[in-house]
């Protein structure tokens, strides 16, 4: 097991605890990624990180997010399994229950130089090329 799976692991617990604040973990030229969802696309940098995020953030209310599992893909990439809810702001919906999602990790010289956000944990499994595990399990 590398360093790699308890730094992103110390990232994701702040994002579980709704702080986002900090990006100090993201390369300044990192990659973000919204795979899927409305608001899919690519973003280099750490301020377009931040301002894309922050848009899909400003969509919801009351958005939070729980950490299922957390695997180690390669000697770079980390996986993260997860659950998001949130009511949408602009339709007034409430989120019934949680959703799956993931977020893809890839980490190079203790920053994370690629990160891949998917509302829809599917897409990130077979993107993979992965399987879903049986039982959900915190690593």
């Amino acid at each position: 097991m590398s360093g790699n799976l308890d730094f992103v692991r110390s990232i994701v617990a702040a994002h579980e605890r709704g702080d986002y604040a900090s990006a100090d973990w993201a390369d300044p030229e990192i990659e973000y990624v919204i795979a899927d969802g409305p608001d899919a696309g690519v973003f280099r940098g750490r301020a377009a990180m931040a301002k894309a995020w922050r848009a899909v953030l400003s969509a919801y209310r009351d958005y939070s997010t729980v950490v299922e599992e957390i695997r180690e893909i390669d000697d770079e990439r980390v996986l993260v399994l997860g659950s998001f809810k949130g009511g949408g702001k602009a339709s007034g919906i409430g989120a019934s229950g949680m959703r799956t999602g993931a977020a893809l990790y890839q980490v190079r010289n203790g920053r994370v130089i690629r990160h891949a956000l998917y509302f829809d944990r599917d897409n990130a499994l077979a993107d993979l090329g992965l399987k879903e595990q049986g039982s959900h399990r915190r690593t």
